[in-house]
Parts: C-alpha cells; structure tokens; sequence
C-alpha cells in the first residue's frame, strides 16, 4: 500500500466559529499540512495567542494568522478552505482558482447551481455566476468520483 503524503491546507476566515472548527479537525489530519491561516482581525498572532486551547500543537506556537491574499495563499496552500459568510467567499474563490489551488467553500455561495435562485434566497446577486457550473456539491455518497476531480467544492450545510 502507497504512503499518502500531507496536502499544504489553508483556510480564509480561520478566526470564525467555522474556522476554528477547521482548525481543530485539520490540526489532527493525518493528510493535512496546516500551512495558512487567515484573519484581518489577528494578522500578526499565533495560531496559540488566538485559540490557546490549540497551544498544545508545536505549529500553533508558530503559524500566524495573515491578512487574507490570494496570491499569499496561492504559494503557502494546495487547497483553501473559505470559513466566510456567503456572498464574501465566492470573491475569494475566483482569484485562488486563478491561481491554481482547490477550493472548499463552506458558505452557500456554491451550494446552488443557479444565480437567479441564488438571489432569491439570499436577497443579493452573486459574486460570481460564471463559477457556478464549474461547482462540486460536496456530498460523497452522492457525488465521490466528480468531487475528486473538482477544483471547487461545494460544501453541504444546514
């Protein structure tokens, strides 16, 4: 059996409940390499000065938090994760799909596949129709061999 190696992983938003929530399951994932983590707010911080329940991991005393930059991003991460609010990560999604990384949006920017439904419910026009299309919805049971060639994921929510 062929050893798999870690996937440099990012998320946007690292600071949010979500994100946190991400945090705490990629700092255990036996394939995952947490290698950025986003957040205006604590640019600057250790993953530990934020969260010091995560302090225990020897890279919480030394990831810091940047400002979010998908250029940034782009050279750290092979797949971003987007801990933001929908309408807010479909912006992100576009410069890091440009850039050459997988994306997991875990907003409901993706969720749908159509922007006329989109703004239905979510009382504004999306941010990027044109990607729509190229979205995974990231249910397995349903959708396991489309979701490993996806470049964007769409993550189930509520």
């Amino acid at each position: 059996m062929k050893a798999q190696t870690s996937i440099k992983v990012g998320i946007v938003g690292a600071s949010g409940y979500t994100g946190e929530e991400l945090l705490r399951l990629l700092l255990t994932h036996p394939h995952a390499e947490l290698s950025a983590i986003t957040s205006r707010q604590y640019a600057g911080q250790t993953l530990a000065q934020v969260f010091p329940r995560f302090g225990h991991y020897p890279q919480a005393r030394s990831l810091r938090f940047n400002k979010p930059d998908a250029e940034l991003l782009a050279k750290q991460a092979q797949i971003v994760f987007l801990a933001l609010p929908h309408g807010v990560a479909a912006e992100f999604a576009t410069p890091l799909l440009q850039l050459g990384c997988r994306v997991i949006d875990l907003s409901a920017d993706f969720r749908l596949k159509n922007a006329e439904a989109y703004q239905e419910f979510y009382a504004h026009e999306h941010p990027a129709p044109e990607l729509l299309p190229k979205a995974v919805y990231g249910l397995p049971e349903i959708y396991r061999k489309a979701i490993k060639e996806a470049l964007l994921i769409a993550s189930p929510g509520c």
